[in-house]
């Protein structure tokens, strides 16, 4: 099923939304009666659709965003976005491939994501600090492999993130790692599919299970 909501920030206003309305209707029944509750709930429903029809009209399809362009150099740059699957075998074996080939620049972007109870509380440290440690893992292990890497944690919204990347690094090809259908939640989101729609550079999505890789690695190492 499609999630109806382009943001969490967009989902946690209207579960905020739908709180506020019933317990305003709730509230005028306890204190007034039925014709109060009754006289509520049309006012409020008139206006949820009035606010409904005005973001219909005020909604436009975003913009197609072209990343800013690099130095001026013949070097490949590529933008990666990952969380959990920053790590994963299969994303470092498909940035290795992505670069082999000519001089590239790498930049990997975690977005710092976080629990709607930590988020609405304004409590990102640990989030941001578990993001930084996966990060710093994967960047080590690319300049390992010879591969000129950089990393920053990026916006909760890993569209949003690709987008502030996008400002200051000129890519060339993006590729956004998820988990598995099932298991993904960037995948239910549609986030592969908004950000092909919005960003005019190529796109690859790579499917990293992290259960399967720990299955097959060497056992005592």
């Amino acid at each position: 099923m499609t999630n109806p909501f382009r943001s969490e920030a967009e989902a946690y206003r209207f579960v905020v939304g739908t709180l506020v309305y019933f317990g305003a209707i709730a509230l005028a029944t306890a204190l007034g009666g039925r014709w109060w509750g009754l006289g509520v709930f049309v006012v409020a429903s008139a206006a949820a659709v009035w606010l409904v029809f005005r973001r219909g009209e005020r909604q436009a399809p975003p913009a197609t965003v072209v990343p800013t362009q690099g130095a001026g150099d013949d070097r490949k740059r590529v933008l990666v976005v990952a969380n959990e699957t920053v790590a994963g075998a299969k994303l470092r074996d498909r940035i290795t491939a992505e670069t082999a080939a000519q001089n590239a620049s790498v930049l990997v972007v975690t977005p710092a994501l976080n629990s709607p109870v930590r988020h609405w509380a304004s409590d990102e440290d640990g989030a941001r600090h578990a993001a930084e440690e996966r990060l710093a893992r994967s960047v080590a292990e690319l300049q390992r492999l010879g591969i000129d890497a950089r990393g920053e944690v990026g916006d909760a919204d890993p569209v949003q993130a690709i987008e502030d990347a996008l400002r200051t690094f000129g890519a060339d090809a993006i590729i956004i790692s998820t988990h598995p259908e099932g298991r993904s939640n960037w995948l239910e989101r549609g986030v592969v599919a908004s950000a092909r729609e919005r960003f005019a550079v190529p796109i690859t999505h790579v499917v990293v299970d992290l259960d399967a890789e720990a299955a097959t690695a060497p056992s005592g190492v």
